[in-house]
């Protein structure tokens, strides 16, 4: 027997197959498979790619569980339960928020939180009782405070304003024009709305962020510890909705993970909101926690967590 756990993020996806065990047995990895961002042609493309090449040869799995960000809201699961069923077999498919399988990962079948920044970002909870709750994760236009799209785009805002003399001098500005591989702000309008807005492309520049940071820009500062902001307060948000301000607190996503002084100020900031809680980085895949959800529900002992405000 074998199941497959997805991780389906706005910048990668990752498909592990595991046998009855747990253990991973095979691995393949894909570009980003956001429907919001993405497109469902796109999505199916990916996932069917990224299980093909992880199953191979081998049998076919008694289980599919995937997470992807937004899927908790019902027309788009619908969606991508139905491009898995088309994809997996006879399969049993699990689609679920990206969130709960880094929350499993990290904490496996307890309550807690998890904090995740990548590409977006939310937070999100499980209490002992079967409930959940979340803070943002609506998406780049609507949110997604912290992410790597959203510091990207404020360092562009930054660079601009600084150009403009309505803002102050910043070190992003040889950073972004190098990343772009231009000589002045005024190159960059052809560079972003000539194909440069999708959100994975933003996101890239949230590492110049942590760079002007390290080496002491006060704006790039001024955006970290915004976000880092941000993340604790969606964070203190669902715990305490929750009542599990004791429980662990995950940190997830490539570029919370990633960035270090982002990391190290968020943890600060959750010091002060939910000072009993003990905080870990992830660390393990957030596929490993899809592979532990998959099991659980090719043996029939999946529920999953209800919202509160559902």
């Amino acid at each position: 027997m074998s199941v497959v756990g997805i991780d389906a993020g706005g910048t990668r996806t990752v498909c592990l197959v595991a046998d009855r065990a747990g253990r991973v047995v095979s691995e393949a990895r894909g570009p980003g498979a956001n429907l919001q961002s993405a497109g469902e042609l796109e999505v199916e493309k990916v996932l069917h790619d990224v299980i093909g090449q992880a199953i191979g040869s081998g049998e076919p799995p008694v289980a599919i569980c995937l997470g992807m960000a937004g899927v908790d809201r019902p027309g788009d699961a619908e969606i991508v339960r139905a491009i898995l069923a088309r994809i997996g077999g006879r399969a049993a498919i699990l689609v679920v928020n990206d969130a709960l399988i880094a929350l499993e990962a990290g904490a496996p079948g307890t309550a807690g939180t998890v904090v995740i920044a990548g590409t977006g970002s939310i937070a999100y909870g499980r209490d002992a009782h079967g409930r959940a709750a979340r803070a943002g994760g609506w998406g780049y236009v609507l949110g997604d405070e912290g992410s790597g799209y959203w510091l990207g785009r404020l360092a562009l805002r930054a660079v601009v304003r600084a150009s403009d003399g309505r803002g102050a001098p910043t070190g992003l500005t040889p950073l972004v024009l190098a990343h772009y591989g231009v000589d002045h702000a005024d190159a960059l309008v052809q560079q972003i709305y000539q194909g440069g807005t999708r959100p994975a492309a933003i996101a890239a520049l949230a590492k110049l962020v942590g760079e002007a940071a390290d080496a002491g820009d006060i704006v790039a500062q001024q955006l970290v510890v915004l976000g880092a902001r941000e993340l604790a307060g969606a964070a203190a948000s669902v715990a305490c909705r929750l009542h599990i301000e004791r429980d662990p607190i995950v940190l997830a996503g490539g570029t919370l993970l990633g960035l270090r002084r982002l990391r190290e100020v968020l943890v600060q900031e959750l010091a002060i909101a939910l000072p009993h809680a003990p905080i870990m980085p992830l660390a393990v895949q957030p596929a490993v926690g899809a592979v532990r959800l998959a099991l659980a529900a090719a043996s029939g002992r999946f529920t999953l967590p209800a919202y509160t405000d559902a």
